[in-house]
């Protein structure tokens, strides 16, 4: 076997046993893990997982009574999964006139298109665990947000 496959094999097993919560953004190389497991074990608002030239795979957990934020992304689609909680999710072409409202729980799937606004505001009392898959990218290969507070200055640096 050559380096490189020896290597990836190792990877592959420690990636497939266990998610150390060290924050490692894993694209774009071949990445398995149990995303159940992982997206209930984080604890920051934002991780981003992997990130691709193509997709990213963030991990997210929102406390209770806080929300996502008013947000749109006008070139890309998203898809939220969520693992633990309970939420509202909030959806619209405009971004005073959100139509769209859905109660969401363990095992939802939400599809946002580009081109919508949304939120989703955790309704329960404990954290709001889910993962995000963005097509193309949004964050920066390796983004961590502790909090939302952390995203949210981020945010405004880059406007």
């Amino acid at each position: 076997m050559c380096d490189y496959c020896k290597t990836y094999a190792r990877n592959e097993i420690k990636n497939r046993n266990h998610y150390r919560n060290d924050k490692t953004d894993y694209g774009p190389r071949p990445f398995v893990i149990n995303i159940d497991e992982v997206t209930k074990q984080n604890n920051a608002f934002r991780t981003a997982l992997w990130t691709g030239d193509y997709l990213q795979l963030t991990l997210m957990s929102i406390k209770p009574g806080e929300d996502i934020g008013l947000e749109i992304h006008p070139d890309l689609d998203q898809f939220l999964r969520i693992e633990e909680g309970q939420g509202l999710v909030k959806m619209g072409y405009r971004r005073d006139r959100l139509d769209y409202k859905e109660m969401v729980y363990d095992d939802f799937a939400i599809i946002i298109p580009a081109g919508t606004w949304h939120n989703l505001i955790n309704t329960g009392n404990q954290p709001l665990k889910l993962y995000s898959i963005y097509a193309p990218p949004q964050h920066t290969k390796g983004t961590t947000h502790e909090t939302k507070e952390d995203a949210m200055a981020e945010e405004e640096h880059h406007h």
